[in-house]
C-alpha cells in the first residue's frame, strides 16, 4: 500500500503539473488525494462489509463488485471535489473534471500496478493458487 500511494502521489502531481497546475498545488492536491484515498478505504471497506453480512451476501457476486465500485469512487469524488477545488483555486465543475480524469488514470494504474505486484510476489491465498515456484 506505501509503495503503491507514494506512486500514486507521484502521478497525480505529474499528471495535475503537465496540466498546467503549479507544482506546489499538484503535490498538495495529490498527498491530500492519498491520505483521503488510504482513509476512505479502510471507513468503506468496514461499511461495505457489514452490509454484505447483513444482507448475507456469499463469495462477492459481480453486481456486489460493482457497487463496491461505485461506491467507493463515488465517495472519494464527494470528498475529493472541495478539496481540489481548494487547492487548486478552481470552481467545483473544474475540480469535478480533474477528479473524473483521475479516476480513469487510477483505474488503469490499479490494474497495471496490482498485476505486476502479483507477477513479482504471486497471488495470495485467497486466490487458491500457490505462489510462483512452490509445488
Amino acid at each position: 500500500a506505501v509503495v503503491f500511494e507514494l506512486l500514486a502521489i507521484l502521478f497525480t502531481t505529474l499528471i495535475l503539473r503537465a496540466a498546467g497546475n503549479e507544482g506546489a498545488s499538484s503535490f498538495a492536491v495529490a498527498v491530500v488525494s492519498s491520505t483521503v484515498a488510504l482513509i476512505w478505504n479502510v471507513v468503506y471497506n468496514s461499511l461495505f462489509e457489514r452490509l454484505e453480512r447483513a444482507l448475507g451476501v456469499h463469495g462477492r457476486p459481480w453486481w456486489a463488485r460493482v457497487g463496491h465500485t461505485v461506491g467507493f469512487e463515488g465517495g472519494l469524488v464527494l470528498f475529493l471535489v472541495p478539496a481540489v477545488a481548494l487547492l487548486l483555486g478552481v470552481t467545483l465543475w473544474e475540480a469535478f473534471l480533474i477528479e473524473l480524469g483521475l479516476i480513469v488514470f487510477f483505474l488503469v494504474y490499479n490494474a497495471v500496478y496490482t498485476y505486476l505486484f502479483d507477477a513479482v510476489f504471486g497471488l495470495p491465498d485467497s486466490a487458491g493458487v500457490t505462489a510462483p515456484g512452490t509445488p
